[in-house]
């Protein structure tokens, strides 16, 4: 068996003109699970809200969870996929109008990939204690 180190360089963009978005992990103890066994992503699961003092609590059905916000020790990125001309442009139609004669079609075609930074995370949110039940007590005299 033969092991290569190979080093990979590949370059990364700041996504557009603005600074990346901050973003962050939720990490949960357990499983969460629907009661219809269906997938989760990309759907509501609950709020998430903060104390006076900076406590992260999640309000998912009837159950309260409480964490705490921690700071990774290495930030992570989310990064984009793109494929763009060599020539540097943003599009592969680079100012061309149709009175111009075409050339050479696969120069114009050419690309390289390209990363773009959308996201930075630097902290995570931990919800590590099991959810306690929410109990909606009614007032005493309230006809109901």
């Amino acid at each position: 068996i033969h092991f290569y180190k190979r080093n990979m360089q590949f370059f990364v963009k700041k996504g557009g003109n603005s600074t990346p978005q901050e973003m962050f992990i939720i990490e949960m103890q357990g499983d969460l699970e629907s009661r219809n066994k269906e997938h989760l992503e990309g759907k509501f699961i609950g709020d998430l809200h903060y104390t006076k003092d900076g406590t992260p609590i999640m309000i998912i059905g009837h159950h309260i969870l409480y964490g705490k916000a921690v700071v990774l020790d290495k930030p992570l990125v989310t990064l984009e996929k793109l494929q763009v001309p060599k020539d540097g442009s943003d599009s592969l139609i680079s100012g061309k109008n149709g009175d111009e004669e075409m050339m050479d079609l696969d120069d114009e075609l050419e690309t390289k990939t390209e990363y773009r930074v959308q996201s930075i995370i630097r902290k995570k949110l931990v919800f590590k204690t099991r959810p306690k039940p929410i109990i909606v007590v009614p007032k005493v005299g309230d006809g109901n």
